[in-house]
């Protein structure tokens, strides 16, 4: 069997969560692969809504095996509150949830040095969720972060110390206060440490690749989207890890041979929280009711998400880089409230020039995105199980995508309980 992967094509929050929920039945393993505690993968059923930061979101399925990779940066308070959280559904987190020693440590001080980096940056802030995710990865590069299986190192309090001393000497430098907020940070961080050693701390890569030699089903999950990757995003308005197919490589420790599928999610229109470039960002009423119709607000910050129509140039741009083998469409149901649906195909350049392509310099320059229009349908989709259901003018929006796009919509989702989802075709390909 191969390790097939299911990630993001625009900035994040396109539904990952309530789709390996859903697909989670024909895998009996599920890795996140990157990210951190600043994701917020949001699964829906039985009229309960639950949002998961740190944890794979296959947690749901008690007989599934569900990873914590090594790309992950890991904030033991978080994942403490989430499996709290997760006691009165009674899962079998201590047989069923394992976490990589090799996942990098979130510590109290590099939740202060995102804040102090930020408040530094002025009007030219990233957009940071302040998680402490990008001084960790700092530090990762560094090669002087902590790693989980430090926890278990009887010199890990030694350690710890050596490195939050560095982090005292920067945040002094910038003259952030510290001090009156984190001795109460680091007494609950250290009891958030004792919590995580009653759990599987592993060598996570043995752990995936015996379950690729022993025939397993293995999905591998991504946390944000690939125009956040550090390498092929929006730089400098990127997250810091590689959110695309080689991430789930790198990431979980397995060879490229092993990729099978590569389910590419996107909405069917598009969102942005933070800073950074959005050419088809709407700042009239339509994004407006395009945010509350869709609750555009970020699962983990509360922030309000941009709004926008579909961008063909920086989709085809995700579905290259990722080697992306079926698509998976979501949140159609909030284009139900729409007269009209626009496309944009093109960004007319400063120039004049027409290009698809997504362009290096987006951060630097203004591109003007080229729309097709496309009549709505405006009617509910609820109940709507079959693609036969579906309206003429959403089929007519759908098959003009696939034709652009030149690959299969397996999966669309018309409303966020797991129940509300079309299958396209009669067996999605796993492995």
């Amino acid at each position: 069997m191969k390790v097939d992967v299911l990630l993001g094509l625009q900035w994040g929050d396109e539904g990952k969560g309530k789709i390996v929920d859903v697909l989670a039945p024909q895998y009996q393993v599920v890795a996140r692969f990157q990210g951190g505690p600043n994701a917020g993968h949001t699964l829906e059923f039985d009229g309960i809504k639950h949002v998961l930061h740190q944890i794979p979101s296959g947690i749901f399925r008690a007989d599934i095996k569900n990873i914590i990779g090594n790309g992950l940066v890991l904030d033991p308070v978080v994942l403490r509150k989430e499996i709290e959280g997760l006691s009165k559904y009674k899962l079998p987190l201590h047989q069923n949830l394992f976490i990589s020693k090799k996942a990098a440590l979130i510590l109290p001080t590099h939740r202060l040095l995102d804040a102090a980096s930020e408040q530094a940056k002025g009007t030219a802030k990233i957009g940071s969720t302040l998680r402490g995710i990008g001084p960790t990865y700092q530090d990762k590069i560094a090669r002087q972060g902590l790693r989980v299986g430090d926890i278990l190192s009887p010199d890990f309090f030694n350690k710890y110390n050596r490195l939050v001393e560095q982090h005292k000497v920067i945040l002094a430098f910038n003259q952030y206060d510290y001090e009156s907020t984190l001795a109460e940070a680091e007494r609950t961080f250290f009891e958030s440490i004792e919590f995580l050693k009653q759990f599987n701390l592993v060598d996570s890569e043995y752990v995936i690749n015996q379950a690729v030699k022993d025939g397993q089903t293995i999905l591998a999950e991504g946390a944000q989207g690939s125009l956040l990757d550090i390498d092929f995003g929006s730089y400098p308005f990127v997250t810091s890890s590689n959110t695309t197919t080689a991430g789930a490589c790198t990431g979980l420790g397995l060879p490229p041979s092993t990729i099978g599928e590569v389910f590419g999610i996107f909405k069917a229109y598009c969102t942005r929280v933070g800073s950074g470039p959005f050419p088809t960002e709407l700042h009239d009423d339509a994004g407006e009711q395009m945010r509350q119709e869709g609750r555009e607000f970020g699962s983990t910050t509360g922030r309000p998400r941009r709004c926008g129509w579909l961008d063909l140039p920086a989709l085809r741009y995700a579905i290259m880089i990722n080697g992306v083998t079926q698509l998976i469409m979501m949140k159609v149901d909030v284009l139900n409230i729409f007269d009209e649906i626009n496309v944009c195909t093109h960004y007319r350049l400063a120039d004049g020039t027409l290009t698809d392509q997504f362009p290096y310099d987006l951060c630097d320059n203004d591109v003007t995105p080229v729309y097709k229009k496309f009549k709505g349908w405006k009617t509910g989709l609820e109940g709507m199980r079959h693609y036969e259901d579906l309206p003429a003018e959403l089929a007519a929006y759908i098959n003009f995508l696939e034709a652009e796009l030149s690959l299969p919509i397996s999966f669309i989702s018309t409303g966020p309980d797991r129940e509300a989802v079309i299958l396209r075709q009669a067996e999605v390909v796993v492995g």
